[in-house]
C-alpha cells in the first residue's frame, strides 16, 4: 500500500505504532546495555532514577493537596457558633436561679470576665450560668459608658474556650458583616451602617440588652445597648474598662 494513500486517521495510528515500537526497542536496548555495562555505570543510573522519583514524590503533595477556602456560609455558621458558646445568663446573687435571669452577657476568657450592658437593676454580686451548665459566682468589677464588667475569684474554675479579639471601633468598615445571637436564641445578620464615638450602628434587629455582636471571624464588635435596634456599644469601650480594671487591681496589689 502506498503511504500517500493513507487517511489522516491511519497516519496517526501508524505514528503511534512507530513510537510504541521505538519505545519498546529503546527499553530493551537500555536493559541489555546495562547488563553488560560496568558496575559504577549501573549504580550511577540507579541513583539518578531514585533521586528523580524522590523529587517528584516530595513535590506531588504540595502541588496536588490544597485545602479549599471556607465559604461565606461556613464563616457565618462558625462565627455564630462561637458567639453562642460565649453567651451567658446572669442571675441575681441573692436569689440565684430561683428567679429569672436579670441579664445576658458574653464571656471573655482571656480577661476572665463577663461583659454586659449596664442597667440600673444589675446587682454587685451575681451568679453566671455558662452554656456548659456551670454556675459560677461573679462580682461587679467595673462599670461605665453603658457597659458592666463582672469578674471572678482567682481560684474559680472557668470553662476553657477560645477568647475573641475585641475589634476597635476605628477598625470597623461601613458595610462590614455583623452577626448576633439574640436573647431568644435567634441568629441575625446585618451590616455596620455607621460608627460614631463609642457607638456602632448596624442594621441588626433588636437582639436584646447585653447580647454580643461579632464579625465573620467571631471577634467581638460590641454589646447591644437595648435602647435602639441595631445600636451597639463598641468593643473599644469594653477594652478600656478591662484595662482600667486590670490597672486598678495591680495598683491595689502593689499597695498591699
Amino acid at each position: 500500500m502506498n503511504i500517500e494513500e493513507l487517511s489522516k486517521a491511519q497516519l496517526i495510528l501508524l505514528t503511534i505504532l512507530v513510537n510504541f515500537v521505538t519505545s519498546v526497542a529503546t527499553g530493551i536496548l537500555t536493559v541489555s546495555l546495562l547488563d553488560h555495562a560496568p558496575a559504577f555505570v549501573t549504580q550511577t543510573v540507579n541513583r539518578v532514577v531514585e533521586h528523580t522519583i524522590e523529587t517528584v514524590a516530595a513535590a506531588a503533595p504540595a502541588a496536588i493537596i490544597q485545602a479549599p477556602a471556607p465559604s461565606n456560609q461556613d464563616l457565618v455558621t462558625a462565627a455564630i457558633g462561637a458567639d453562642a458558646t460565649r453567651a451567658v445568663a446572669i442571675y441575681a446573687g441573692d436569689t440565684g436561679t430561683s428567679s429569672p435571669a436579670i441579664s445576658i452577657g458574653t464571656y471573655i476568657p482571656k480577661a476572665r470576665a463577663i461583659a454586659t450592658a449596664a442597667q440600673d437593676a444589675l446587682p454587685r454580686e451575681v451568679l453566671v450560668e455558662f452554656t456548659s451548665g456551670a454556675y459560677i459566682p461573679a462580682s461587679l468589677a467595673h462599670q461605665g459608658k453603658g457597659i458592666a464588667i463582672y469578674g471572678f475569684a482567682d481560684d474559680a474554675a472557668l470553662p476553657k474556650m477560645v477568647s475573641p479579639s475585641l475589634v476597635a471601633s476605628g477598625d470597623l468598615k461601613l458595610g462590614e458583616t455583623v452577626l448576633a445571637l439574640g436573647a431568644d436564641g435567634a441568629a441575625s445578620t446585618g451590616i455596620v451602617s455607621r460608627v460614631k464615638n463609642s457607638n456602632v450602628y448596624t442594621t441588626l434587629p433588636d437582639i436584646g440588652v447585653g447580647s454580643a455582636a461579632v464579625d465573620l471571624s467571631g471577634n467581638l464588635i460590641g454589646i447591644s445597648a437595648g435602647m435602639t435596634p441595631g445600636l451597639l456599644i463598641s468593643a473599644s469601650t469594653i477594652t478600656a474598662l478591662l484595662t482600667a480594671t486590670s490597672t486598678t487591681a495591680t495598683s491595689t496589689a502593689a499597695a498591699k
